[in-house]
């Protein structure tokens, strides 16, 4: 069943992929919005992974203060 979300999930990745090449080069009005929807999730995905690196580096840095004394 997992194997089959990540399938779907895999397709949905690889065909906006698709759109965003397809409307750079000038395709009809709904690829061009699949294009805009694929960026902004790409977009979010990045800002929650550097959101996710700060708040790991934060939980380091407090937990190693804590053996200096």
């Amino acid at each position: 069943m997992i194997g089959a979300v990540l399938v779907v999930v895999l397709l949905l990745v690889v065909g906006g992929c698709g759109c965003v090449v397809w409307a750079e080069r000038g395709g009809p009005g709904w690829v061009r919005a699949v294009a805009r929807v694929t960026l902004v999730a790409g977009e979010l995905v990045r800002r929650d992974a550097r959101r996710r690196r700060i708040e790991d580096r934060r939980r380091l840095l407090d937990s190693g203060s804590g053996d200096a004394g």
